[in-house]
């Protein structure tokens, strides 16, 4: 009898980690991106510095997600510092404005530089309480968390649909909730354009009805030469790298080891550190490991096989260069939404982290009187000589734990 061939095995399909990958940077940009561009604006950036800020982020990103997903076979993802965003909305304006900005941006890439060549910067991050870093955090996200309460007053016609629909898909569908609550303030942002509504409280002054210019809704970089001040480096850059490294870096690689995969750290810190000095004349304050977002790519749901979920680590960064292409409409969005609209999206988009930040500050009770009072002192928003509430809240946290702890083993 003739042989009869066995039939060949299929192929493995990619659909299911490449729609995993692409859901992951869809979730991580519409989640925060308007906490980004409120961060940036804050500190001095222009509308089309921001929109340029938030292209760098993008482009960044996307290129980081490629290179170590391709090049280590993991779904190792990363994502912009939200928390470090946020950072950046509580200091305000700062010395020398956009340009001292983008210094500090500088200092924080060649911090996450040093921190992968030299394991001693490491150990010192580490070195400072987990407790005293989060209250600091949790600090900083209060004003911006509150921002759906007090919108609801400025602003309810705007504001209300957007916390009902952020609060229906928290029940339903909590990873969703987020991005569809900004699809809700997209929708009254054209209602408010359409019927030439109140105009804007988003920072920007220019408000529903305006009208922009074509041009400026195509992506495009905006180099700015940095200034380099003590006030920037003390109150923006030395924070911003420690809630970058605490909130992101960190708390990432235990995402990603929880799922199997031991994140290559010094590599990963190189990336991460370059792509960050890149992009920082463009505008974009920091780029890291993801953290939350990392399970949508690293996780079974992404694909069965975890050889094969590097797939979504490579398809969410290409996700992240093509939503790059649409940075500069996002940012005409937050221009022309109406008062409070935004801002109240960006945030509920921060209220996880607040509630993560809160837990880990007063957890131990041996902390929890430090951490109280660096939360409140970040929370004042007070600055001195220049310098941020944050690095104040992290020297009183550590102040006053010291003198508690004096004597104690």
């Amino acid at each position: 009898m003739p042989e009869t061939s066995s039939p060949p095995i299929p192929r493995p399909s990619s659909s299911r980690p490449i729609m995993a990958g692409v859901v992951t940077a869809l979730v991580g940009f519409t989640s925060s991106f308007a906490v980004v561009l409120t961060g940036l604006a804050a500190v001095g950036a222009t509308h089309a510095q921001a929109a340029s800020g938030l292209l760098a982020l993008c482009l960044t990103m996307g290129i980081a997600c490629i290179v170590l997903a391709w090049r280590y076979r993991m779904p190792i993802t990363a994502a912009w510092s939200t928390p470090g965003a946020a950072l950046l909305a509580a200091s305000g304006s700062i010395e020398r404005g956009w340009p001292a900005a983008v210094g500090a941006f500088l200092i924080v890439a060649g911090l996450i530089l040093l921190t992968a060549l030299v394991p001693q910067l490491g150990s010192l991050i580490a070195a400072i309480p987990p407790s005293i870093a989060q209250a600091m955090l949790a600090g900083v996200l209060l004003p911006l968390c509150l921002a759906p309460i007090v919108g609801l007053g400025k602003n309810p016609w705007g504001v209300v649909p957007v916390v009902l629909t952020w609060l229906v898909f928290a029940r339903l569908a909590p990873r969703w909730a987020v991005p569809l609550a900004f699809l809700t303030a997209t929708v009254v942002i054209v209602v408010g354009i359409v019927t030439g509504g109140p105009s804007t409280g988003a920072g920007t002054g220019t408000g529903a009805g305006a009208v922009l210019d074509p041009i400026s809704l195509l992506p495009h970089v905006e180099l700015t030469m940095p200034t380099f001040t003590v006030g920037a480096l003390v109150g923006i850059a030395l924070p911003l790298f420690i809630v970058t490294m605490a909130s992101q870096n960190v708390p990432g690689v235990a995402v990603m080891r929880s799922f199997g995969y031991a994140v290559p750290w010094r590599p990963a810190m190189l990336v991460t550190g370059i792509g960050s000095a890149l992009g920082a004349p463009a505008g974009g304050h920091a780029i890291n490991l993801a953290a939350i977002s990392a399970a949508l790519a690293a996780a079974p749901d992404a694909e069965p096989d975890p050889k094969r979920r590097w797939i979504a680590g490579v398809s969410t960064g290409v996700s992240y260069l093509v939503l790059g292409g649409c940075s500069a409409a996002f940012a005409a969005l937050v221009v022309l939404a109406p008062v409070a609209v935004i801002p109240a999206v960006a945030g509920l988009a921060l209220f996880g982290a607040f509630g993560s930040a809160v837990q880990q500050a007063i957890d131990d009770p041996g902390e929890r009187t430090p951490a109280v009072v660096t939360f409140l002192v970040a929370a004042s928003g007070m600055a001195f000589w220049g310098v941020s509430a944050a690095f104040w809240a992290l020297l009183a946290g550590l102040l006053v734990r010291g003198v508690l702890h004096l004597g104690r083993r």
